[in-house]
């Protein structure tokens, strides 16, 4: 049985490096149930089992620039800042949960996600299930850490798009282009960073609902992450995102 272990720090740095002329900002919070800090050490354990490679989910579709961006392999920084709001209740304690298994590339094929990545989204959105999810497709050279790596101005910034509109209140995820310098006092935090890369935001597939016993079983391993090897993180992973088994074969083959 994998043993406790202390929570994530917050780490501060030097002041960021220089942006690339379009980002995807994406704000971040509380999400299907896990708290901030637990999210970036299991993307942690993604990227290090996965040779840089993380995938982050996220709620809206892609800009219909991304597929350009995707098949020309544009430089395109992620910036993530702590939202500024409280998590909603149904984020902190969702009654369902679902694992995502497969992406459809930018020619609208699906394809496995890379093994080592767990994505999980609440599946009770109202009355309805949330049907769809997307995810930024993420790598990333250094390890993931929250921390304050400097400020991060998004009225700088316009949306990629036709009408090149202003950042909306309501915008979660967004692929800007930087337009002015920053304000003297911007109001969030480059909070976490990392490149676009693969297919850069896709549509998730092959969602399964998981069972009580699995998510109990998820809900372990994530209050041990610090404990968890890259190698475990995989056969973990491998676990979930199978097919129907039982709760004792599962725990048999992971613990």
């Amino acid at each position: 049985m994998l043993a406790r272990t202390r929570s994530l720090p917050l780490e501060s740095s030097p002041p960021r490096a220089s942006l690339t002329e379009t980002i995807c900002w994406s704000r971040m919070q509380t999400e299907a149930g896990q708290e901030l800090q637990a999210i970036v050490g299991r993307k942690e354990l993604e990227r290090s089992a996965g040779n840089g490679v993380f995938c982050w989910g996220v709620g809206n579709a892609p800009s219909r620039s991304i597929p350009q961006l995707a098949r020309a392999g544009a430089d395109v920084d992620v910036v993530f800042s702590i939202m500024k709001s409280r998590p909603k209740a149904v984020d902190v304690a969702p009654s369902r949960l679902r694992i995502w298994r497969s992406f459809f590339d930018h020619s609208g094929r699906e394809q496995p996600l890379p093994p080592a990545t767990l994505i999980t989204s609440r599946a009770d959105a109202g009355i309805r299930a949330r049907n769809v999810h997307y995810a930024l497709m993420c790598r990333s050279d250094r390890e993931l850490r929250l921390g304050d790596f400097g400020p991060f101005d998004p009225s700088a910034y316009r949306n990629v798009s036709d009408t090149g509109g202003a950042v909306g209140a309501s915008q979660v995820t967004a692929l800007l282009r930087r337009v002015t310098g920053e304000a003297p006092a911007p109001a969030y935090k480059v909070n976490l960073r990392a490149k676009l890369g693969q297919g850069y935001w896709v549509r998730l597939g092959d969602p399964i609902d998981l069972t009580a016993d699995r998510r109990s079983m998820l809900e372990r391993v994530l209050a041990n992450l610090l404990s968890v090897t890259p190698s475990e993180w995989l056969r973990i992973v491998s676990g979930l995102r199978s097919g129907p088994s039982s709760a004792t074969e599962l725990q048999r083959r992971l613990f």
